[in-house]
């Protein structure tokens, strides 16, 4: 290539955003319930959870949906919780089918945190899911249950996934749960990068450099043990706090952001380069790690931050449920 080429190609790289640049190396994932948001960027996926879900139900432009999932429901039987219920249960499923009508791959539905212990309760919920998506014409192959990553999440995962329901297994904050989704052949996991930062930062009271970061240090020890162990298990960091987090996991495997960093990166065109990959999992050194359960709840117990966060996680996107279904039962 002759100089001038060259200098072509530089100039090309650099005005390229880094949303563009990142598309190279990871599958983007869009976090959010706004299908505006999701037009704009052009992310292969997209993820939900009730706080976003909530968030969007709120909005005028979403209201039909609302309204359409009460009138969906309005003759069946049952008291009302369980009408409140239903009704959620096709709300989550019909932003789920009106994004996949813009994005050419999955999208993720969560299953009620209140369930995150309960086996049976999971595999219910999950397998409703899949015949209501079915329902509007979706196939399984573009839906992934979310389901947090307690052990019994990963039991009813591993249930769901011999009988070809792919699982985001969600609320992941250490290697531990990591392993054991992986052994469950859950489709995807989702570690939490963002919220490992906070509880290190409010123990530490210290700012730590992208590089250093609790949340990416923990993304990049869980990829390079999959690649190691031979795990196809995907690996989609999330939570982001900001743009250094995710330009330090580009090679990930997907990694899910929300539109406010998503737009950053759209409008910022300096190069990124690539930081995960097969051959930089081969410079890491972890150790094969049992997890049958004794030892899966002994090593949660030792971990105080992944204990912390994965209870917190769970009441939090509980509570943002309950609010979803107050909105529910007041338009009943």
């Amino acid at each position: 290539m002759n100089q001038t080429a060259e200098l072509q190609s530089t100039k090309a790289q650099t005005s390229t955003s880094q949303l563009d640049q990142l598309k190279r190396w990871t599958r983007v994932v869009a976090d959010t319930g706004d299908f505006g948001s999701i037009k704009e960027f052009a992310p292969e996926d997209a993820t939900t959870n009730p706080s976003l879900i909530f968030k969007a139900a709120q909005m005028p432009e979403y209201k039909y949906l609302l309204d359409k999932a009460i009138a969906d429901n309005r003759g069946a039987s049952g008291a009302k919780p369980e009408l409140v219920s239903k009704v959620m249960d096709s709300l989550l499923i019909a932003f789920g089918t009106e994004i996949l009508k813009i994005i050419p791959g999955r999208v993720s539905t969560e299953t009620d945190a209140i369930l995150s212990f309960d086996v049976e309760s999971l595999l219910a919920k999950a397998r409703r899911f899949i015949d209501l998506y079915q329902k509007n014409g979706i196939s399984r192959e573009r839906v992934l249950i979310k389901i947090a990553s307690t052990w019994e999440g990963i039991k009813a995962c591993e249930i769901l996934q011999k009988e070809g329901i792919n699982c985001n297994m969600t609320l992941l904050f250490s290697l531990a749960q990591a392993v054991a989704c992986a052994e469950a052949k859950a489709k995807l996991i989702s570690p939490f990068v963002g919220r490992i930062l906070d509880w290190y930062k409010a123990k530490t009271g210290k700012d730590y450099s992208p590089n250093e970061d609790p949340g990416v240090v923990s993304v990049r020890t869980i990829y390079a043990y999959y690649k190691k162990f031979d795990h196809h298990t995907e690996v989609m960091g999330a939570s982001f706090r900001n743009t250094g987090e995710i330009l330090e996991l580009a090679g990930c495997d997907l990694l899910t952001i929300s539109p406010n960093l998503l737009a950053d990166l759209k409008k910022t065109s300096a190069p990124i380069e690539q930081k995960l990959s097969p051959e930089f999992a081969k410079s890491i050194n972890v150790q094969h790690l049992d997890v049958s359960e004794k030892n899966f709840r002994w090593l949660m117990n030792e971990d105080a931050m992944a204990t912390e966060k994965t209870a917190e996680g769970i009441r939090n996107f509980h509570a943002d449920a309950q609010k979803l279904e107050k909105l529910i039962a007041e338009k009943l």
